[in-house]
């Protein structure tokens, strides 16, 4: 196809495409003349894996290009490039307590694997902090609670995992970066559904 018909197919400005482009974010189109080159499905995947990352993950450019980079050469070690890529997302780390004791106390109480360097154990570090200085800290019960509900999630998430690396790591990034939204939505219309049952009267 031709750039016209890449903008058409994705909405997305041509001004833009040419920026993609320019930067590196889209591969070059396979030239047919002097200025002119052609597109493929390939392009207009990749323009809608750049507008994701963009404009509803809101990364900035050298985090877009970064998770890119990662999708196009994961390497062997699978595990560590869905790391490396998932740990592009926002939010991003910030100075704390080195140790994150609370992070340590609930990771090791659901059983789960502790590592200080995923960019998640630091904001669940800042994430409890937060909770326990507002005066709500996170009760044992209700992080055994999430800790189930959320293993249980994780499990369906990895059986999904694409095998081969490059689409793995882009299902990973874009699973994490668009799904935990609609998780947050869900827990709010949930909320709203059980609380209206409790608290108002039938029929209400």
């Amino acid at each position: 196809m031709r750039v016209s018909e890449l903008v058409r197919r994705t909405g997305t400005p041509l001004a833009t495409v040419k920026f993609y482009l320019r930067e590196g974010l889209l591969p070059a189109g396979r030239a047919t003349g002097a200025t002119q080159a052609e597109y493929t499905e390939e392009h207009v995947r990749r323009i809608a894996v750049i507008r994701a990352l963009s404009d509803v993950a809101g990364l900035p450019l050298a985090k877009i290009r970064a998770i890119l980079a990662v999708v196009d050469a994961p390497g062997d070690d699978l595990f560590a490039a869905l790391g490396a890529a998932v740990g592009a997302l926002p939010p991003y780390p910030s100075p704390e307590d080195p140790a994150l004791p609370r992070a340590r106390a609930a990771v090791e109480r659901l059983g789960l694997h502790w590592d200080p360097d995923y960019p998640a154990t630091g904001q669940l570090e800042r994430a409890l902090a937060a909770a326990e200085a507002a005066g709500l800290p996170i009760s044992d019960e209700r992080l055994e609670v999430y800790g189930r509900v959320l293993g249980e999630l994780a499990e369906y998430d990895i059986a999904g995992l694409p095998p081969s690396g490059g689409p793995a790591v882009e299902y990973a990034v874009l699973g994490t970066a668009l799904y935990e939204p609609v998780l947050l939505a869900l827990r709010r219309l949930a909320h709203e559904d059980r609380a209206r049952r409790r608290l108002r009267p039938p029929g209400a």
